[in-house]
């Protein structure tokens, strides 16, 4: 799940981790921060009315703000128009503070550039104790992402490592109240033109913008009226999938396709979550938007057999592909990759949980984003093309009665722990799915990449 950024990469992806670097540029209030006059050029080539919904449905069925309620906000400099809708949304329905901070990429750019050395093993813990201490007092959260995907493919390897180590261990306290789920929160996109010019590097800048903005809105189920009825109706149809796999109770999951023979075992007492869930403070959110998967934990101990990556993941500026890894006792025992290898290998070795599972997530090959055709470089979306696995850190939220287990039951039932939680794709339409019960009954759960 861009759990995320499902950087959540969070569910994101990702969980909606900060940058590795957050280079926030600050509070902003009254007109301290405004655009120049190309952003605002490019601005125009996004459809306002669309933003507008976007902002709408981030507040109403993202979040589903309640009167009174702070939100926390977190942008890169490029989204400001979408930001200065969503507060207006925000305050309409309620909200109590509205409280943004910006991340710039020159300012990520000037620190690996001319940075001192040491600074590279620091974070602001600081920031992220006092996002912890907000979300522990009911304030929502809510993340756009929008960044350059690639902003630090030319950046020294050793150096983005180090900064996301750092910053992945300062946000710990921060990130168990997301994983946790203690408070609602949502994740959504803006398309800046650094995005755009990844996606569609063979158009003219402005074009690049206007057509990722489309296949945003379209992906977030905004291109049209009635966007909230629209998630409602959405929200149902995950709501029957989740249901009818937790009636189930599945031992295992058997996956089949060429260069897969792979057996995920799956955590003792999982439940399967998607769409909307309910969060420890009462409040139902959508977590992710867009959102096409149904999602829950694996045993982290059971997990055999290879699988290859159907797509690429881009990871902090370097494009991963054709990752190809053997699981043994739950643990990846070799790891390759035709791009990006180096930097795989470097994540897989960030702690122990790295090198096992903290997700598997359902996608068919027929969901909107498979059939744009798109890569976006972003988990949030791409995670929401194919059937999904995820390294790392799981989610508390998808085992039964979650919210009463400690983090060591939560490990006992084959929960894993780790400061990374990375979903790469591994579905496509040759892929069959099997349901494997605890007698070895087999029940189909995907054949050909769609539900069966």
């Amino acid at each position: 799940m861009a759990r995320g950024s499902k950087e959540r990469l969070i569910r994101r992806a990702d969980l909606d981790l900060p940058p590795n670097n957050p280079s926030i540029v600050g509070k902003v209030t009254g007109n301290e921060f405004s655009m120049n006059t190309h952003q605002r050029n490019l601005s125009a080539s996004i459809d306002p009315v669309k933003l507008d919904r976007l902002a709408e449905v981030a507040v109403k069925v993202g979040l589903q703000l309640r009167e009174g309620q702070d939100l926390l906000l977190t942008a890169p400099s490029a989204a400001l128009p979408l930001v200065r809708r969503i507060a207006e949304h925000a305050y309409k329905a309620g909200a109590g503070i509205v409280t943004p901070f910006f991340s710039d990429e020159e300012v990520t750019l000037a620190r690996y550039r001319f940075g001192h050395d040491a600074g590279f093993d620091r974070a602001a813990g600081w920031l992220y104790e006092g996002m912890a201490k907000a979300f522990s007092e009911n304030t929502a959260r809510l993340a756009i992402v929008g960044d350059n995907p690639m902003l630090l493919s030319g950046e020294d390897p050793g150096k983005v490592a180090r900064a996301s180590k750092a910053n992945s261990k300062a946000y710990q306290p921060a990130l168990e109240k997301i994983v946790n789920f203690d408070t609602n929160w949502n994740i959504i996109a803006y398309p800046s033109a650094s995005w755009a010019r990844q996606v569609f590097p063979d158009v003219a800048e402005d074009v690049a913008v206007a057509k990722l903005a489309e296949a945003i809105f379209a992906a977030s189920r905004v291109d049209k009226d009635g966007a909230v009825a629209a998630w409602d109706k959405h929200n149902a149809v995950l709501r029957e999938r989740t249901q009818w796999l937790n009636g189930q109770r599945f031992h295992a999951l058997h996956y089949s396709a060429p260069g897969v023979d792979l057996t995920i075992g799956l955590a003792d007492g999982h439940e399967w979550e998607g769409g909307a869930s309910t969060a420890k403070n009462g409040i139902t959110c959508n977590a992710n938007i867009p959102t096409e998967e149904v999602f829950t934990t694996p045993h982290c101990r059971r997990v055999s057999g290879h699988v290859v990556s159907s797509k690429p993941l881009s990871y902090q500026g370097t494009l991963i592909d054709n990752i190809q890894v053997k699981f043994e006792e739950g643990r990846i025992v070799e790891a390759k990759a035709s791009r990006g290898e180096e930097v795989l290998n470097k994540v897989l070795d960030t702690d122990e949980g790295a090198r096992r599972l903290g997700e598997v997530a359902l996608v068919p090959h027929s969901s909107p984003i498979s059939k744009s055709g798109l890569l976006f470089f972003n988990t949030l979306f791409d995670e929401n093309a194919a059937s999904h696995i995820a390294l790392g850190q799981c989610y508390s939220k998808c085992f039964i009665d979650g919210s009463k287990l400690t983090p060591q039951q939560i490990a006992a039932q084959g929960g894993n722990q780790s400061l990374i939680h990375i979903d790469w794709m591994i579905g496509s339409e040759a892929t069959d799915i099997d349901g494997v019960h605890a007698d070895g009954r087999r029940v189909p759960v995907f054949r050909k990449g769609e539900w069966a």
